[in-house]
């Protein structure tokens, strides 16, 4: 993807990074998965470029902040993972049909009740799983 799409913006600034990153955290190397997403921050609340050719298909936003939130949660640091997966989920208006945008929102709930704030976790569950029983 690199060397087909080298002036591609989302292909070079979040796709890759966000590849890269999940590669690093498969192997255990949390850092370089960190520092991946970093190299992602500045682009990451654009607009991908597919939005104006499919209708508006976003895929592919915000997915390094989801890696990163990714990455805090496996290091144990949950409020910073909170934190990033709140970002994809105050911005419905990137993600709109995007999968990232529950997946978020499963993240967020997960990294709330391993921080010990189980209340919030459990309505943020309720806010993904409206129809469950208690």
């Amino acid at each position: 993807m690199e060397k087909r799409y080298p002036e591609d913006t989302p292909t070079q600034f979040s796709y890759l990074p966000a590849l890269r990153a999940l590669t690093a955290l498969n192997h255990g190397d949390m850092e370089k998965a960190l520092e991946m997403t970093q190299a992602a921050a500045p682009y990451e609340l654009a607009i991908p470029g597919t939005a104006y050719f499919t209708g508006g298909a976003f895929f592919g936003a915000l997915y390094p902040v989801y890696v990163r939130g990714l990455v805090y949660s496996r290091l144990g640091r949950h409020g910073e993972a909170a934190a990033e997966f709140q970002k994809i989920l105050d911005h419905p208006g990137i993600t709109l049909n995007d999968p990232i945008g529950p997946l978020a929102r499963l993240q967020l709930a997960r990294a709330l009740s391993a921080s010990g704030e189980r209340a919030k976790s459990l309505a943020v569950y309720g806010e993904l799983l409206p129809n469950r029983q208690e």
